[in-house]
């Protein structure tokens, strides 16, 4: 990737090509070939060096972050990345400028490699941690009755008191206030001076009132009977016994463990058949294999029951956005939905966590107006979970579809046979595909991976399978488990799987970021595209596609976009202080994907890859080169734009490793 040569903000001229195109092959392999001849900091520059990029973010800031604002541990120690993320700038030359002993080659490209997975040991601080003077819910709500816990009450009860504590506004006006005409959060609003009366009470509009428009939200009685397990799940344990008493073809069936005895022993799993109802005598059979029946041949064991009609999902050419743990809540599918999304998911949702009641994993359910065609995925690793999952979601939530999490890679959805692995557990996938199948009214979709080892392809031969078990929609990731990220998308792969799946539609998915990627996608016959990363990257990405245009969107624009995110999720989490901060850490979480994305006027060849990383460049104003940045404590410096100043102490550090440097 190359980039233009950029003028000083202060002295804006016409942009000047960068090097020759004899230099471009280079600077594929080593994005700093170019740094080492760059110009003086003043006047024409080619592309920086990351002391000088810092240095004029430094200097043309308003103000420097302070200490709180930076990635550190509330102790003191700092939370700089590991010795083997720190890039080479220089030969011979670490992070710090200092000089290395010579190494042996072997041990330079060791060195060089890049951390890569998950921050695991990241401090994390709850939005609750920085409200420490908490008033009772009782005082908050005004329709609530008088505080349950009395003198035992841990929270705040004397309003004046907490108002003397309570930190100052972040703004003159409230999204919730504007918006709903009322804001539920009264006097614990960080904004509350737009709708507090001179005595303290809560202001309404009258001509405005209504409640949030979000569905999907857990009913505190149904909570209730999940957590004392007293919900019967009649459908799902037909649909359980009818699978155990046929065998099931496959290669090499596992061994059938009664359902209810499997999800007890397993870690983490919750058993709510010996909870629900007795076991029947005919689903108790020898570990070796499941059981056959005998005797004289009915019309059950010949014709194929007929499931309950169900509606079509017809989504063929549309553009589907990818569920998305962590980044893709519910604010940001809205911001996707306005830029020209078709199909919208929920973050992927632990099935026992749903049968549990937790309100954290029935959060991911929510579903705004504006997603027209909505549907949730689901993540387990035996039938019993999954088909009554489904037959509790059938009942309490509207969705369009349900779809089932094949493709997670992470060890701690994995190493318990979910994800990834039940690419490799044939019988259980069948079970667990037929059984939500039987119980579901809407159709039933499967995310898949190409497979789980790097160079054994397992999804051309599950697509008929899923053809015949009932599957609506399949949606192929071109990678495997074990390649992750680390080479392109197989769309030709993609492409032989496309004829194994027909009739049944097959989705494409992987390394789209331009419109000119989505054609070339769909030149190998997928019934349509869904993107993810590239949504993160710019979510504009689905207007580009609709209008087949590249878009040069100005910094001052993709700073509207993220007010308007941080206006969402006021709406969605809240304008107290737990509320804003939940906004700020899912802001981000975001804001290091962000940062990858090149500004079109920059680039000398068009358009950005998406597996190709930027080097350090400056951009054509002061914002522009602020969202360049792939320093978290820059981060921290645009959200307190948006959501002001950070509370003390404040530590964030990204979930990936290869988003951000200390």
């Amino acid at each position: 990737m190359t980039y233009t040569r950029q003028c000083h903000p202060s002295a804006r001229q016409d942009l000047l090509r960068g090097p020759s195109q004899a230099n471009n092959a280079q600077t594929l392999e080593n994005p700093h070939c170019l740094r080492k001849g760059a110009p003086p900091f003043m006047g024409l520059r080619y592309l920086t060096t990351k002391e000088q990029f810092h240095e004029f973010l430094e200097a043309k800031g308003q103000e420097k972050p302070s200490q709180d604002s930076e990635a550190v541990d509330p102790a003191g120690n700092d939370l700089a990345e590991p010795e083997a993320k720190r890039i080479r700038l220089e030969d011979g030359q670490t992070e710090d400028g200092q000089a290395e002993e010579a190494a042996e080659p072997g041990e330079q490209l060791q060195a060089q490699k890049r951390a890569r997975g998950q921050n695991k040991c990241r401090p994390h601080v709850k939005p609750t941690h920085y409200d420490k003077n908490k008033l009772c819910p009782s005082l908050v709500q005004e329709s609530a009755a008088k505080c349950f816990y009395g003198d035992r009450c841990r929270f705040l009860h004397d309003v004046g008191h907490y108002l003397e504590t309570k930190p100052a506004d972040l703004g003159p006006s409230c999204v919730l206030f504007e918006t709903f005409g009322r804001c539920p959060y009264g006097v614990t609003c960080r904004f509350a001076g737009a709708h507090l009366g001179p005595e303290g009470q809560n202001l309404v509009r009258e001509g405005l009132v209504q409640a949030p428009p979000v569905r999907n939200g857990l009913d505190k009685a149904l909570q209730q009977q999940l957590r004392k397990r007293k919900i019967h799940f009649k459908h799902a344990e037909q649909a359980l016994r009818q699978l155990s008493r046929g065998p099931l073809p496959g290669p090499t069936p596992e061994a059938t463990v009664p359902e209810g005895r499997e999800a007890e022993g397993a870690p983490g799993q919750d058993n709510c058949d010996s909870q629900l109802a007795p076991q029947e005598p005919d689903t108790v059979g020898p570990p070796s294999g499941p059981l056959r029946t005998f005797g004289p041949l009915t019309d059950e064991d010949v014709v194929r029951l007929r499931p309950r009609e169900k509606r079509r999902l017809d989504i063929s050419g549309k553009l589907y956005l990818a569920p998305l743990t962590t980044c893709g809540n519910l604010p940001f599918r809205r911001i996707c939905k306005r830029f020209g999304a078709d199909v919208t998911c929920g973050e992927m949702a632990v099935c026992t966590n749903l049968l549990q009641g937790q309100t954290s994993e029935w959060a991911l359910l929510k579903r705004h107006p504006c997603e027209d065609i909505f549907g949730v995925q689901l993540e387990g690793a035996f039938p019993d979970t999954m088909t009554k999952c489904a037959e509790l979601l059938n009942r309490t939530i509207e969705v369009d579809f349900v779809d089932i999490n094949v493709g997670c890679p992470i060890d701690l959805v994995f190493k318990k046979g979910g994800g990834c692995a039940l690419m490799n557990r044939l019988a259980k996938f069948q079970q667990i595909v037929r059984g939500m199948n039987q119980v579901l009214d809407v159709p039933l979709t499967v995310k898949l991976r190409t497979g789980v080892q790097e160079r054994v392809n397992l999804a051309h031969r599950l697509l008929p399978d899923l053809r015949d078990w009932g599957a609506a929609l399949v949606t192929l990731h071109g990678r495997s488990r074990e390649q992750r990220y680390t080479k392109l998308a197989d769309w030709q792969y993609i492409e032989q799987c496309v004829a194994a799946a027909s009739p049944m539609p097959l989705f494409g998915n992987g390394d789209i970021l331009s419109y000119e990627d989505a054609n070339r996608a769909l030149q190998t016959g997928v019934a349509g595209v869904m993107i993810a990363r590239g949504a993160l990257l710019k979510p504009w990405l689905f207007t580009e596609i609709k209008e087949q245009r590249h878009w040069d969107i100005s910094s001052s624009e993709r700073l509207d976009i993220l007010r308007d995110f941080t206006h969402y999720g006021l709406e969605h989490w809240g304008s107290d202080t737990q509320g804003v901060e939940k906004t700020r850490r899912f802001l981000l979480e975001w804001l290091s994907f962000l940062c990858r994305y090149v500004p079109l006027g920059l680039l000398e060849r068009l358009p950005q890859r998406i597996n190709e990383r930027p080097p350090y460049y400056l951009g054509r104003n002061y914002l522009e080169t602020l969202m360049a940045s792939q320093k978290a404590a820059d981060w921290i410096r645009i959200s307190e734009m948006l959501l002001g100043p950070v509370p003390p102490n404040f530590v964030f550090l990204p979930k990936h490793k290869a988003n951000a440097y200390k």
